[in-house]
């Protein structure tokens, strides 16, 4: 693959909230397994399991309690989480057209006993494992969200509720030692989204010496944060495309 190639699916890639209900064909949801398989993990130990639904029952277990449902009704400088809660209170606009419509979730789990492919160094420490384990999970995560943009797919990374997922191993009988990652809403996109809104290079690029001069300022920061956050809640916002 060409880097330009490469440099247009990365950006082609894009959170989605609001999905189609036309169906995925399987051969795709095979594609995106298969490309999640190659991703990178520590000591390829391959920590992962992909669990793929499609049930309606299942959708809802794992939508039950999803905080996701609701959208921004106002957008002013934030500077707390409670600000932040305060300014969601309605449902998606369109109920036909949010997340839920997407017709496959994948679910990632992630084995924790991949540990027994470490070092010993690596086992003895239960924080560095955890990280470890998450961090190859991303990996898959992100392989997943390419595969998908290359296919013309739409995905979101969501957390959901760990009652959710606490209930869809009881129900699946997955394993203990299995824990959620994530979840994927696989799907066609409804709508376009919004030109990305990126940090200047110049402000995440340091080369060889350099010191605090070279990197954000506390007020630089606050800045942007506010500036991202008007940017996508207005995405989140927008109303799906129905032509």
């Amino acid at each position: 693959m060409e880097y330009e190639s490469l440099l247009e699916l990365v950006k082609a890639r894009r959170s989605i909230r609001r999905f189609k209900p036309d169906p995925v064909p399987d051969e795709y949801i095979d594609k995106i397994i298969e490309v999640a398989r190659w991703a990178p993990s520590g000591y390829n130990t391959q920590p992962w399991d992909f669990v793929i639904i499609k049930d309606k029952k299942l959708k809802e277990i794992l939508t039950a309690f999803d905080l996701h449902k609701v959208v921004f009704t106002g957008v002013k400088n934030v500077t707390s989480s409670e600000e932040r809660i305060q300014m969601m209170s309605h449902p998606w606009q369109d109920e036909d057209l949010d997340y839920r419509a997407a017709p496959v979730f994948v679910v990632l789990y992630g084995d924790r006993r991949f540990k027994a492919g470490l070092p010993d160094s690596g086992k003895s420490n239960p924080s560095r494992t955890l990280t470890l384990l998450h961090s190859c999970l991303a990996c898959a995560f992100v392989y997943m969200e390419l595969a998908a943009t290359s296919l013309g797919l739409a995905t979101q990374w969501l957390g959901g509720s760990s009652k959710c997922y606490g209930n869809l191993k009881e129900i699946l009988g997955i394993p203990e030692e299995l824990e959620p990652y994530g979840m994927i809403p696989l799907g066609y996109p409804a709508y376009k989204p919004r030109p990305k809104l990126l940090r200047p290079k110049e402000k995440m690029v340091h080369v060889d010496y350099c010191g605090k001069a070279d990197f954000r300022t506390e007020e630089e920061v606050e800045s942007f944060a506010r500036k991202t956050w008007i940017w996508t809640t207005a995405t989140h916002r927008r109303g799906a495309d129905k032509k």
